[in-house]
């Protein structure tokens, strides 16, 4: 293959427009859903914590496609990894448009995570390739915009897509979008050579997946089907258990193993893939409750919803953009120690929300949430990959986002379960005081609405003791995102300060 640093400037141009699309409509679907959730929740007849598995099946299959990506560029060709999983992510985004049950629009979202994980890595690798290295930075620097545009435009288009049209068109988005890459790519992209003795360590690699697999349907499922009183919780708890086990002793015994022990020897790589995690965790489980608490509780039309969360992502890229001048210059433990703060401060702010709070409050609040979680993302993956040696680093990357990925889709389950355990464990304590007798009920004024004597004022009483019972359970959510997120600063005294000579190295791998 020629060197493709030496491409005319219209190609390298062509292939760099093609690249951000991609990477633009994957991004887009991290957030764009999400205000949409409570309309598909009518539309195929889920309960709430069930309407979840369509950001968790996404999530858990991106998460394990992502590894083997390495893998499948060099068996089969940057190319043709490229425009498969370009084609793919399209026509699975069609088929969650079009799905007609909640069982159908999961099954197309794993699609749709298969398919995408590999979108991000090969879009940095292309732009690497065909970039001399002069270039390189300010190439990563236009992508990094696409990666963080996703988060702002993505709840205002949603939005917007819902209400002028309908939720489906929230997936069908990508298809213009998937096509102009797709045609653009296989226009202007040359390929890779192949490495035909390639190999990756499918056991490891299946165990892996399937203690994944099994550990998520499990905390989908548990709610729904109370636990461990049910068979099929036991059954996927004992395979979630059992496959990791054959995982860990494969890792150990085998002589190249899909993940290798040796990177867990470097102490900030073992305590950033915990870190990363709990953000993980935090980030996506927030973005996960506030739509429906926005439009549920406090009656938001769709378009305002997706207006308020914007500005969430607008705060993530400007200090994004900030805090890649302080990387070096200031230590990257301070820097993440703020991100912390601002993060779990938000939390704090949030576990006092009623539907009274003022729009005003609930944008300044998401903005600096934005903020702590952009002091977070780029000097967390500095701290956690710049003491790995070179030639780990990819694996580190790869292993890195796993940790991330799966911190998130545990984060919505748990989030989601929580809430309806305690909605209806509110509801009772609060139905306690509701009876005839209680003197408040003297008050002709209440009687005239909440009457607990007739039909109609008992199912009021019930409607307004449902949803006092939900914002209660929204701020037990939000105080557990609080503690995990402070959880996570004992971890800063493990990591040792990096060397600037590895720092640059590791900068880019934050957006992954």
């Amino acid at each position: 293959m020629s060197d493709q640093t030496t491409l005319p400037k219209s190609t390298r141009v062509a292939i760099t427009v093609c690249v951000i699309l991609a990477t633009l409509m994957q991004a887009l679907d991290t957030t764009i859903a999400n205000v949409a959730l409570p309309y598909m929740q009518g539309s195929v007849s889920a309960s709430q914590d069930e309407i979840a598995w369509v950001l968790t099946s996404y999530i858990v299959a991106a998460a394990i496609m992502t590894p083997p990506t390495g893998y499948l560029t060099s068996r089969f060709g940057l190319k043709r990894i490229f425009l498969v999983s370009v084609a793919g992510f399209t026509i699975a985004s069609v088929l969650c448009g079009m799905a007609q049950s909640l069982v159908q629009i999961v099954l197309f979202r794993v699609l749709q995570g298969l398919f995408g994980a590999a979108l991000v890595p090969l879009s940095q690798t292309v732009l690497m390739n065909i970039n001399p290295k002069e270039r390189q930075g300010s190439a990563m620097a236009i992508w990094g915009v696409a990666v963080m545009a996703g988060p702002v435009l993505g709840p205002v288009l949603g939005g917007w897509l819902t209400e002028a049209y309908s939720w489906r068109y929230v997936f069908y988005i990508n298809v213009p979008i998937g096509l102009l890459a797709f045609f653009g790519m296989t226009t202007f992209l040359s390929d890779t050579p192949r490495n035909a003795a390639a190999k990756l360590d499918w056991f490891g690699f299946g165990t892996l997946s399937l203690a994944i697999a099994a550990m998520q349907v499990l905390l989908d499922r548990g709610e729904e089907l109370d636990w461990f009183s049910s068979g099929e919780i036991v059954a996927e708890a004992i395979i979630a258990v059992s496959a990791f086990y054959l995982f860990i002793i494969h890792t150990f015994t085998a002589p190249e193993p899909f993940v290798r022990p040796s990177l867990f020897r470097d102490r900030n790589f073992t305590a950033g893939v915990l870190f990363i995690s709990i953000v993980g965790l935090t980030y996506y489980a927030s973005l996960a409750l506030q739509p429906p608490y926005l439009q549920n509780l406090m009656n938001y039309p769709i378009v305002s919803a997706g207006l308020v969360l914007g500005p969430r992502g607008i705060g993530t890229m400007g200090s994004m953009l900030i805090v890649g001048r302080l990387i070096g210059p200031v230590d990257t433990r301070f820097l993440l120690a703020l991100g912390l703060g601002l993060t779990a401060w938000s939390f704090y702010v949030m576990t006092g929300w009623t539907p009274d709070v003022s729009q005003t409050t609930i944008v300044v609040v998401g903005m600096i949430q934005g903020v702590g979680l952009g002091f977070l993302f780029v000097p967390l993956s500095v701290v956690t990959l710049s003491t790995l040696a070179p030639e780990l680093r990819a694996e580190g990357a790869g292993l890195y986002s796993l940790s991330r990925n799966i911190g998130s889709s545990v984060g919505i389950s748990v989030v989601n379960s929580l809430l309806t355990i305690n909605t209806q464990v509110n509801h009772a304590e609060i139905a306690r005081s509701v009876t005839s007798v209680n003197r408040t009920f003297e008050d002709l004024a209440i009687t005239q609405f909440w009457d607990p004597i007739s039909a109609a004022g008992r199912t009021a009483l019930d409607a307004i003791v449902t949803q006092q019972a939900q914002i209660i359970a929204y701020m037990d959510d939000y105080k557990l995102l609080m503690i995990a997120t402070l959880a996570a600063m004992p971890l800063l005294v493990i990591f040792k300060k990096p060397p600037p000579s590895a720092v640059n190295d590791s900068v880019h791998a934050a957006m992954e």
